[in-house]
């Protein structure tokens, strides 16, 4: 049975940095031997098929190798996904206020419950399961709050604005 992922990379045509255009992108992945590889903007959004079910770590060692890079990839399943998109904490505020930090695993319980960001408000995180839901109401640009709760998890992290998130579920489950 084919099964449909996200691969999120992180650091991808981030400031200047980790320059790698999507149709390159787009042939590491077929080369590594996935299927319907379709990108999305250039931030190193990936939505693909495979015949056989994959782990983060055999896309990243096979799109890196392609790559002759060592990419940190985010993964998740087409259901995954939409899951994100269906289960924002902070339903009731304008998506544009909402950005997802992806992360590998989730943290431990205790972790994400303690979360220390309570002096940025009215920034606000909120950790369901691998996904942590980041409130700036003032834009991710200036905003401290991604940089202390990926420190406080202790784990890479890649965030996606909500827009982004929401077509990334939508290319991943066509209706």
């Amino acid at each position: 049975m084919t099964s449909t992922y996200v691969a999120l990379l992180r650091a991808v045509n981030v400031a200047g940095h980790g320059k790698v255009t999507m149709a390159e992108l787009r042939a590491a992945f077929e080369s590594a031997g996935f299927g319907d590889v379709r990108t999305y903007i250039q931030s190193g959004n990936v939505v693909f098929t495979s015949s056989s079910p994959v782990s983060a770590a055999d896309v990243e060692r096979a799109v890196g190798e392609a790559l002759g890079a060592e990419p940190t990839i985010m993964l998740r399943t087409a259901e995954e996904i939409a899951s994100v998109a269906e289960r924002n904490p902070y339903g009731d505020v304008d998506t544009g206020e909402i950005h997802v930090g992806l992360l590998a695993e989730p943290p431990a319980p205790e972790v994400a419950a303690g979360l220390d960001v309570a002096d940025l408000a009215p920034e606000g995180a909120t950790v369901v399961d691998a996904d942590v839901y980041l409130h700036l109401p003032n834009g991710v640009g200036r905003s401290k709050l991604p940089n202390r709760v990926a420190k406080q998890l202790d784990a890479p992290m890649t965030i996606r604005n909500w827009r982004t998130v929401a077509k990334l579920a939508d290319l991943a489950n066509p209706a």
